[in-house]
């Protein structure tokens, strides 16, 4: 049985609370109607539920989630996913900045556009690899201080007048991996990173990745999947080790 709530008006808190006390009770599916700016939704949730957010949520929703699935038929706001653990995140839009800081493991797919310092110290251990996955373009920052873990970027809609990514990609970039569908600048680079070719395991990787995304929002695998992308990784693991004092 889905547990639907109208939180038309209802403040933050009430909400949070009211979702919180269903899944302590067993509940397990949610539908959150006229969703209008209230923050925090999932947070700190432990738990396999289904949360399906009918509006544009709040900022730093998701936060520490562990084992949700968050569904969002709206564009999200700032500080998605920041520190999540495990679960899985779908915008049926575009997010505001500081996406998936420190996030430690599940999915990210977002339909459109990513704003500002987008996966920040993401980071990963083991069989916990946390991946970000939009299909329009970024900001300036995007993997900044990146640890770990998978981010691609379609792409989708830049030209001459929006370019994939803003300046500064990568910037102090010591671990994971990002894969652009499109070209980006030497001067839009941080100095960490590099631009490579992709090999038959990033190809495999990427095309699981995308349809995935694909199959959320009915695009078509094939056409993604056409146009070549890059991979960037770190030069270093310690881009800062000369300035540490011993």
């Amino acid at each position: 049985m889905v547990m639907t709530i109208d939180a038309k008006g209802m403040y933050y808190r009430e909400l949070n609370k009211m979702i919180r006390t269903a899944i302590e009770d067993g509940e397990t599916e949610f539908v959150l109607d006229n969703i209008n700016g209230q923050r925090y939704i999932g947070d700190g949730i432990k738990a396999k539920a289904k949360i399906t957010i009918n509006g544009t949520p709040g900022n730093d929703m998701a936060v520490f989630m562990n084992g949700p699935t968050i569904e969002v038929f709206a564009n999200g706001q700032d500080g998605i996913a920041n520190t999540m653990n495990s679960g899985e995140i779908i915008i049926h839009g575009m997010v505001g900045d500081v996406i998936g800081y420190g996030m430690r493991g599940g999915k990210l797919m977002i339909e459109g556009d990513v704003g500002y310092r987008v996966g920040i110290h993401m980071k990963e251990y083991k069989s916990q690899v946390p991946a970000i996955v939009a299909g329009g373009c970024a900001g300036d920052f995007y993997g900044e201080y990146m640890a770990g873990g998978v981010m691609i970027l379609l792409g989708l809609g830049a030209g001459e007048d929006k370019p994939i990514t803003g300046d500064y990609l990568g910037t102090g970039m010591h671990g994971g991996v990002i894969f652009l569908r499109g070209e980006v600048e030497d001067y839009q680079l941080g100095a960490e990173v590099a631009v490579l070719e992709l090999d038959e395991k990033d190809v495999k990787l990427v095309t699981k990745y995308v349809k995935e995304w694909c199959g959320h929002f009915g695009h078509d695998v094939d056409e993604i999947m056409s146009k070549p992308f890059i991979k960037l990784k770190a030069i270093s693991s310690r881009p800062y080790g000369n300035l540490y004092a011993y």
